[in-house]
C-alpha cells in the first residue's frame, strides 16, 4: 500500500448522491474515488423510471455490475436488456447510452480506471 493510502470501510448509503447533469432522473455516488484507490474508482449509478443517459463516449473503459432493476443499454450499434446480476463491459471510446422504461430504479456499480477521462456526446445524424 502506498504511504498516502488508507483502507476504507463505509456504508454505501452514507455516501452523498449527486445528480448527473447530463442524464435524466439519474444520480451518482462515488463510493471509492480516484484519490482513495490507486487503480480504479467505484461509482454507483441510479436511474429512476423514465430516466436515462444520452449517447456518449468515454476515454476510459467501464466495468459494470447491475445491482437492481432493468434497463436498455446501448453499446455501439446494439441494444441490450440488462437486469440485476448482469455484468457489462464497455470498451474505451465506444458510444453507449441507458434508458430505464421500467417501474423500478435501475442501479449499477461502475468501475473505471484512474486515468484522464473525457466525455463526448454523440449526435445521431
Amino acid at each position: 500500500m502506498k504511504e498516502n493510502q488508507q483502507t476504507l470501510v463505509q456504508q454505501a448509503e452514507t455516501v452523498p448522491r449527486n445528480t448527473v447533469a447530463a442524464g435524466t432522473k439519474t444520480s451518482i455516488q462515488v463510493l471509492i474515488s480516484s484519490e482513495q484507490a490507486p487503480n480504479f474508482a467505484m461509482r454507483c449509478f441510479t436511474i429512476e423510471p423514465g430516466g436515462g443517459m444520452p449517447n456518449h463516449t468515454n476515454a476510459v473503459e467501464h466495468e459494470q455490475y447491475v445491482l437492481g432493476g432493468r434497463a436498455e443499454v446501448g453499446i455501439g450499434d446494439r441494444a441490450y436488456e440488462v437486469k440485476a446480476g448482469d455484468v457489462v463491459f464497455i470498451p474505451a471510446g465506444v458510444p453507449h447510452w441507458y434508458k430505464n422504461d421500467g417501474d423500478e430504479a435501475f442501479r449499477f456499480l461502475c468501475l473505471v480506471p484512474n486515468q484522464p477521462d473525457t466525455i463526448e456526446f454523440v449526435t445521431i445524424s
